[in-house]
């Protein structure tokens, strides 16, 4: 549900995070000027303050491994904040599945690129503005990778891995 990237200018930068509701489409952004736990629990704080949230049986946050939730006192310190809220990691190389990945792709294509900003003021209002935007406009993402898809790129990925430990053997071995 949250994630982060950063805009650079020189020695200084703005980091945008932003959560996902990924059955309304709905982006909750803010800007911090730093990267840290406070600035992620800012970020929850803002999600799960708000009502559909706050009173919900449970809310699932789906993140990645990045350094501020990845171990076990990360989802401790968001349970004792919000016990409503259940801490879910993607499988590591697999942030293709956290829905806010593709949100900051098009961040990162439409807002940042090219990164040609005179100010911070200004990188930080411009994604603001698009969250807005985008608010207004978004429908949920259509998802076509079917569990048959996962299990042919998993078939694949077993098979590359033999066909590398053969060639390894057959070099080994020459």
């Amino acid at each position: 549900m949250g994630r982060s990237c950063q805009a650079t200018r020189r020695t200084f930068a703005v980091t945008a995070l932003a959560a996902y509701d990924v059955h309304r489409a709905t982006v909750f952004g803010r800007t911090e000027e730093r990267t840290g736990i406070d600035p992620l629990m800012n970020l929850v704080t803002q999600v799960m303050s708000r009502e559909l949230y706050a009173s919900a049986k449970r809310v699932f946050r789906i993140v990645d491994s990045g350094f501020f939730h990845r171990r076990q006192k990360a989802a401790d310190r968001l349970t004792v904040a919000f016990p409503n809220a259940v801490m879910v990691h993607t499988p590591v190389h697999a942030s293709w599945l956290n829905q806010v990945e593709i949100y900051f792709s098009v961040v990162q294509r439409k807002v940042v690129s090219p990164n040609d900003f005179p100010d911070l003021t200004q990188v930080g209002d411009r994604i603001r503005a698009f969250d807005d935007r985008y608010n207004a406009t978004a429908q949920p993402f259509q998802w076509k990778f079917t569990t048959s898809d996962l299990d042919d790129l998993l078939t694949r990925l077993d098979r590359h891995t033999a066909d590398q430990r053969e060639e390894s053997s057959a070099a080994q071995a020459a």
